[in-house]
């Protein structure tokens, strides 16, 4: 069931950019406008179908800006909550999601954010979203992953 609806995501997703690319334009969010119609995907699908179509672009690592929801040590629980917030998170948000371990610190960021500013204001429509998680969120450099 999850390959079938994994499949419906990628072929929609191929057929958007192909007519955008036919158009002339680059539109990742042409479902957005039609009513009733919603489709969540993680960013990098998206950066995937974009590298397959147009070849030569790749990933790269650069200095960025992430938003932090979450970070704690304590060893015990720490691990669970971070992955608990990741489940809870995933389908709900725009931004690609990640859990990591910095020792020792577990931490779950969000986005991959070029400049300052863009983090600033996904950080203020996200604690729009989740007041409750107001006092915990942060902007902060990081590696990030860009298309090149």
């Amino acid at each position: 069931m999850r390959k079938t609806i994994s499949i419906i995501c990628f072929v929609l997703a191929a057929i958007t950019m192909w007519a955008d690319e036919q158009e002339g334009t680059m539109r990742p969010n042409l479902l957005d406008s039609m009513p009733g119609v919603e489709v969540k995907q993680d960013s990098s699908v998206y950066v995937l179908l974009r590298t397959a179509i147009y070849g030569q672009q790749q990933l790269v690592e650069i200095d960025g800006y992430r938003v932090q929801i979450y970070s704690s040590n304590q060893q015990q629980t720490a691990k669970a909550e971070a992955l608990e917030l990741e489940t809870k998170l995933k389908d709900k948000i725009s931004q690609t999601l990640y859990v990591q371990y910095l020792p020792p610190f577990w931490k779950v960021r969000l986005g991959d954010f070029r400049d300052y500013e863009d983090a600033k204001e996904y950080k203020r429509l996200f604690v729009q979203q989740y007041p409750e998680m107001q006092g915990d969120t942060y902007v902060v450099r990081d590696k990030i992953m860009v298309m090149q």
